[in-house]
């Protein structure tokens, strides 16, 4: 990575808001992809305002600390797609060769590949995941001290990491495999899904699996759980669950040197 770091950035924001000024020349578009984010975020909420009316709690943990912990996914996962949402459509850009003109520029080609694309539904996540997180933070018994009011952005960020790095390998195979949407899609719905719930609910091989296999629980759960004062109920040494940003950042790391490892096979399909 380097001193190519700060260039790749520089370059990056450039190519984000010619992407970003593209999208936004067709605003009637813009908006109606907000609401229906929006209201696609209001579903998942009620969904859960629903299970929780019939049921006081849900392992332990109640509306206001699953309100919390849905904002704290929601917001993470937005973190990620508003910057990289680009690359669910890997596949695309291999299967019909438009990658080849990434790799005659002297541009970092994932730098390119995230920017070729900028997401509507990402802004309605975002401020979605805000809102759910500001009520959250409002309403679940949360006893701030200086150690988790500097978590909490780091927790944020680590999330993002955590979930951007799955779908960052999840693009990789597309190199070998051509197509991986079917892989990304499932990436995807078990953070939007099993990420919105307390992770204690699980059996015991599921909860280590969701920790060591699949890392999902250090995105939002494990921080989470530290903001609520309940890391009695993990099955990790509290300092780990606080130290869920740091994972968040060794998996990104080894995602993206994933990424050009894989690169390395890639075969032009143009003719």
């Amino acid at each position: 990575m380097g001193s190519g770091v700060p260039r790749g950035l520089r370059i990056w924001a450039v190519l984000a808001r010619a992407g970003l000024r593209t999208t936004l020349q067709y605003r009637a578009n813009f908006v109606l992809g907000v609401l229906g984010g929006l209201a696609l975020q209001g579903m998942g909420l009620a969904f859960i305002g629903t299970v929780m009316s019939r049921f006081a709690t849900i392992g332990g943990w109640t509306l206001p600390e699953i309100v919390l912990l849905y904002g704290m996914r929601l917001t993470s996962h937005a973190l990620w797609t508003m910057p990289c949402s680009p690359l669910m459509y890997m596949d695309r850009l291999v299967q019909r060769a438009e990658f080849d003109c990434f790799l005659t520029r002297p541009v970092n080609p994932l730098v390119q590949v995230i920017t070729t694309r900028p997401s509507i539904t990402t802004v309605a996540d975002l401020v979605g995941g805000v809102a759910t997180l500001t009520a959250g933070l409002v309403l679940a018994p949360v006893r701030w001290s200086p150690l988790l009011v500097l978590l909490l952005p780091f927790a944020l960020a680590g999330g993002a990491l955590v979930e951007l790095s799955f779908q960052l390998a999840s693009s990789a195979l597309a190199f070998r495999m051509l197509s991986t949407l079917s892989l990304k899609l499932a990436v995807d719905n078990a953070f939007n899904t099993i990420g919105n719930y307390p992770i204690k609910i699980f059996g015991p091989v599921a909860r280590w699996g969701m920790t060591c296999a699949f890392p999902l629980a250090f995105a939002s759960y494990f921080p989470t759980t530290v903001l609520l004062d309940r890391t009695g109920e993990l099955w990790i040494p509290p300092w780990l669950a606080v130290a869920a940003p740091a994972v968040g950042l060794l998996l990104f790391l080894a995602a993206y040197r994933f990424w050009f490892g894989q690169l390395r096979h890639y075969t032009s399909g143009g003719g």
